[in-house]
């Protein structure tokens, strides 16, 4: 999912965020987090320099590893139209 071409920054970050969001709903209960944490960043560092989403996504563990801890933005997307039928009319 992070891997997905982008066209804002902005939605590189919703992308990093719903990333983020997903990997702390699978972890189990019993879990290490600074643990998990540590596997998701070296899984995720080869892609680091290639692909924006998961760059922050890499960020956002790091800053989620700092001590003390605090509270992290991670907004929800922003609701937006994709075009629907006037958009499929126009590219006829």
């Amino acid at each position: 999912m992070l891997q997905t071409q982008t066209d804002t920054e902005d939605r590189v970050a919703e992308l990093a965020r719903m990333g983020f969001m997903q990997w702390l709903g699978s972890l189990k209960g019993c879990a290490s987090f600074p643990l998990q944490a540590e596997y998701a960043l070296k899984a995720a560092e080869k892609f680091r320099q290639t692909d924006p989403a998961v760059a922050v996504f890499c960020a956002l563990i790091e800053e989620s590893l700092l001590m003390p801890p605090r509270p992290m933005s991670l907004a929800l997307p922003q609701k937006r139209r994709r075009g629907g039928a006037k958009s499929r009319r126009q590219r006829i």
